[in-house]
C-alpha cells in the first residue's frame, strides 16, 4: 500500500464524499476513498436522511390507510407493524449502502476501511479497526467526515429513556408519549414521525417558533397544522433540569418571560443540532484554520494547506448532504484544474423538512430581504384553492414568493404544503436563470398539478393569480 500513489484520497463517504470521489474519477483522476464504518454512504445513508425519510413515509402510508374511507376505499383492522416498519428501513438503508459500494467499484475507486489521518506532505495514513496502520500517497485530500450529534451538558443521552437522533432510528418499541427538544428539521420530522405512530409528542423550543429558520408565515403555518394534528407545541422554552423517573422522563425549565414549564413522558428526544467530526484528522499543527470546530475553506472548498480541501458538514456552511455533494464537486473541479469551476452560490441552496405537511425554501426569507433593503414584493396562493390539492386530501399550506419591485427578480421561494420539498426544485432552476415572477407565472404548468400553485404565487406577485 505504500508505494500507492492516488491523485485524490476522499477521506468519508457520506454524500459529500462519495459524490467527490465519483466526480474525480469521472475527470480521469487515480481516486481512493476511505471509509471507517463497514458501509458507505455516511450519516446521510446510514444514520439520517434515508432511514429517517423511510420511518416518514412509513408514518404517512399509515395516517392514509386510516383515511381511506375518505376515498372511498373500505379499510378496517389496520395496525401498524413497528417491527416491520423498521425492517422496511433497514433494508433500504442496507440496498442505499450496496449502491454507493458499486458505485465505488464501476467507477474504480479504491476503497479503504480504516480511518484515515493527514500525514502531510502528500500522505494519508490509514488505521484499521484491529489497528493496523498503512499509509498511502497522495496530491490532494479532501476531508469529508460528515458531522455528530451534538451533546448538550445536563441532558446525556443513555439510548433508553434520553435518545438522540440516532438512538430513535433504532427503537423496538414506540413510546406512549414523546418530548421533543429542538424544533429544526430534525426535530420536527422525527415529532411528525412519531406522533403518526400514537405517541403522545410535545415539541419544545428554545426560539418563539418552530423552524426558526424558515419564513415566519411557513412557521406559523406548521405550528397551526402540528397543533390540529395534536402534536403541542412549548415555544420560546429554555430547559434547563432533566429527572429520570420510574415512569420516563421529567424536564423543567422557563418561557422567555420566566414562567416555569414542567413536563413528563415516556422518552425525550434531544434534537439540538449536530457538530463537525474531525477528530484524529491530524490537522494540528498545519496551516489548516479551525473556527468553531469548522474547518474554513475557500470558495473552491480549499484550506489553508493548497493540497487539502473540506467539505460538508465541516465547514462552516448549512448541514445539508446535497449542499456537501455540491461542495464536493467544486472541489474535485478545482483539482482538476478546470478553469469554469463554478463556486456553490449559497443563497441558492434548497432546504427542505419532511415534516407533515412538508416544508421547503430557496433563498431569501420576507424579513431578510426586507433587511438587505429591497423594495419586496410578495405573492402568495393557497394549496386550498389547488384542485389536485384537494384530490391528494391535503389541502393545507401554501406557496409564498418574494420577489423584488425593481427589475421582478425572484429573491425566495417558500412552500408548505404537499410535495413542497419536490416542488421547491422549480423554484432552485428559476433562481439559478435568474427568472423575473413574471416569467414563472407566464410558464405553463400541467393541470391538475400541484406545481399550478407556484405558478399561481408568481402571478400573485403581481394581483393576477386566476384561482383566487
Amino acid at each position: 500500500m505504500a508505494n500507492e500513489q492516488f491523485d485524490v484520497t476522499v477521506i468519508g463517504s457520506g454524500p459529500g464524499g462519495y459524490v467527490a470521489a465519483i466526480r474525480a474519477a469521472q475527470l480521469g483522476l487515480k481516486t481512493a476513498i476511505i471509509e471507517k464504518d463497514k458501509r458507505f454512504g455516511g450519516t446521510c445513508t446510514l444514520r439520517g436522511c434515508i432511514p429517517t425519510k423511510q420511518l416518514l413515509m412509513s408514518a404517512h402510508v399509515y395516517e392514509q390507510m386510516q383515511h381511506a374511507a375518505d376515498f372511498g376505499v373500505q379499510a378496517s383492522g389496520i395496525q401498524l407493524a413497528f417491527a416491520d416498519v423498521q425492517k422496511r428501513k433497514d433494508k433500504v438503508v442496507m440496498k442505499n449502502a450496496k449502491g454507493i459500494e458499486y458505485l465505488m467499484k464501476k467507477n474504480k475507486i479504491t476503497a479503504f476501511n480504516g480511518t484515515g489521518r493527514l500525514a502531510l506532505p502528500g500522505k494519508v495514513e490509514i488505521t484499521s479497526a484491529e489497528g493496523k496502520k498503512d499509509t498511502i500517497n497522495t496530491k490532494s485530500m479532501i476531508i469529508a467526515t460528515g458531522s455528530v450529534v451534538r451533546p448538550i451538558a445536563g441532558f446525556e443521552t443513555d439510548g433508553e429513556r434520553v435518545v438522540n437522533s440516532d438512538h430513535i432510528l433504532e427503537l423496538k418499541e414506540i413510546p406512549k408519549s414523546l418530548i421533543v427538544m429542538g424544533c429544526g428539521a430534525v426535530g420536527v420530522e422525527f415529532a411528525s414521525v412519531y406522533s403518526r405512530f400514537g405517541a403522545d409528542t410535545t415539541a419544545v423550543e428554545l426560539l418563539p417558533r418552530l423552524v426558526p429558520l424558515e419564513d415566519e408565515e411557513i412557521s406559523k403555518e406548521l405550528e397551526r397544522s402540528f397543533r390540529k394534528r395534536g402534536i403541542k407545541c412549548q415555544l420560546d422554552t429554555k430547559l434547563e433540569k432533566l429527572e429520570i423517573t420510574d415512569k420516563g422522563v421529567t424536564v423543567s425549565g422557563k418561557t422567555a418571560k420566566g414562567e416555569p414549564v414542567k413536563l413528563q413522558a415516556e422518552m425525550l428526544l434531544v434534537a439540538v443540532g449536530r457538530m463537525p467530526y474531525t477528530e484524529g484528522l491530524g490537522i494540528e499543527g498545519t496551516k489548516i484554520i479551525v473556527e468553531k470546530g469548522f474547518i474554513k475553506v475557500d470558495e473552491y472548498q480549499q484550506t489553508g494547506e493548497a493540497q487539502v480541501y473540506a467539505i460538508g458538514d465541516v465547514v462552516p456552511t448549512p448541514l445539508l448532504a446535497h449542499l456537501a455533494s455540491r461542495e464536493g464537486i467544486v472541489a474535485v473541479e478545482h483539482i482538476a484544474g478546470d478553469k469554469d469551476v463554478r463556486p456553490v452560490n449559497l443563497r441558492l441552496v434548497p432546504s427542505c423538512t419532511y415534516c407533515d405537511p412538508e416544508v421547503a425554501s430557496v433563498g431569501l426569507t420576507e424579513a431578510k430581504a426586507r433587511e438587505a433593503g429591497y423594495d419586496v414584493k410578495v405573492g402568495k396562493f393557497p394549496f386550498s384553492a389547488s384542485g389536485k390539492a384537494r384530490i391528494l386530501g391535503e389541502e393545507e399550506g401554501f406557496v409564498k414568493i418574494v420577489s423584488e419591485s425593481k427589475y421582478d427578480e425572484i429573491l425566495g421561494v417558500h412552500i408548505i404544503g404537499p410535495h413542497a420539498t419536490e416542488l421547491i426544485a422549480e423554484a432552485c432552476v428559476a433562481m439559478q436563470l435568474e427568472s423575473t415572477a413574471e416569467e414563472l407565472g407566464r410558464t405553463m404548468h400541467a393541470h391538475p398539478t400541484v406545481s399550478e400553485a407556484v405558478m399561481e404565487a408568481a402571478e400573485n406577485v403581481h394581483g393576477l393569480a386566476i384561482h383566487i
